[in-house]
């Protein structure tokens, strides 16, 4: 294919999208590689795809269900107070469960499901879009707030119960967040493109920053940097833009490798 068609008009949203999950999706990744929640893309991720094909079940949106299934499982995860993956590996394996059946009821159900693990990231809207903005918003707007919280958390564990604040409600807060951006990429790049965008740069870049905000820098840059060389790989090469993706943070991810012998 020509590389004129990385330019033509068509895909304008789905690139604008596509950049901005991208830059959000790493910096969330930061925080849950911090609590060391890292399995919770893929967890949250696979529970979406479980709405999102549950809803077709029902005659809903896709994407209403995938968004109520993600800001459920927040709630869940929030009120259990823990942390670790323990969690999202329950929900893993409780939305891939979901998922199968579903699929395997429904002829539009498995026509869904796999659109939901290879991403369809060419076909998305004005209204994926609209929800990307959206969650860069409240990143911008309260994102300040909970970053302070998770790492004076990170670092003084008790400080929030010893000022009388509940911690599950700064949990809650971060989750629901989470689950919201997660299940918005899922939607628009597939399970495990958004899993590699929050798990993939932030591994990186833990072992190559020298500070916090480097490291945040750092991740949102490899990030972006994959995306932008995906992007035009796919259109060029007429492959399926998750794939992609994923392959080139394996390989951003594979140059990591030279750092872990010097440390």
């Amino acid at each position: 294919m020509s590389l004129s068609l990385v330019f033509d008009p068509l895909f304008r949203v789905p690139f604008a999208n596509g950049l901005l999950l991208a830059l959000l999706l790493p910096l969330l990744g930061a925080y849950v590689r911090l609590r060391n929640e890292w399995l919770a893309a893929l967890g949250l991720a696979q529970v979406t795809a479980a709405g999102g094909v549950t809803a077709i079940l029902v005659g809903i949106h896709p994407l209403a269900g995938a968004l109520g299934a993600a800001v459920i499982a927040a709630g869940v995860k929030g009120r259990t107070e823990r942390s670790g993956n323990d969690v999202y590996a329950v929900l893993l394996f409780f939305g891939w469960s979901a998922a199968l059946l579903g699929a395997a009821n429904s002829v539009r159900g498995e026509e869904l499901s796999h659109a939901l693990l290879e991403g369809q990231l060419y076909f998305t809207t004005w209204l994926n879009l609209g929800g990307a903005i959206a969650l860069v918003a409240i990143l911008a707007g309260a994102g300040p707030w909970l970053s302070r919280r998770l790492l004076l958390e990170h670092f003084f564990p008790d400080h929030l119960a010893a000022n009388r604040q509940a911690p599950w409600r700064l949990h809650l807060a971060f989750d629901l967040l989470v689950a919201l951006s997660v299940a918005l990429a899922t939607e628009s790049i597939g399970v495990m493109a958004t899993f590699c965008l929050v798990f993939f740069p932030p591994w990186i870049a833990f072992r190559i920053a020298s500070s916090w905000k480097r490291a945040l820098v750092l991740s949102a840059a490899i990030a972006l940097a994959a995306y932008l060389a995906a992007f035009v790989l796919a259109i060029l090469l007429d492959q399926p833009f998750g794939p992609v993706l994923v392959g080139c943070l394996v390989l951003a991810g594979l140059m990591r490798l030279p750092f872990l012998r010097h440390r």
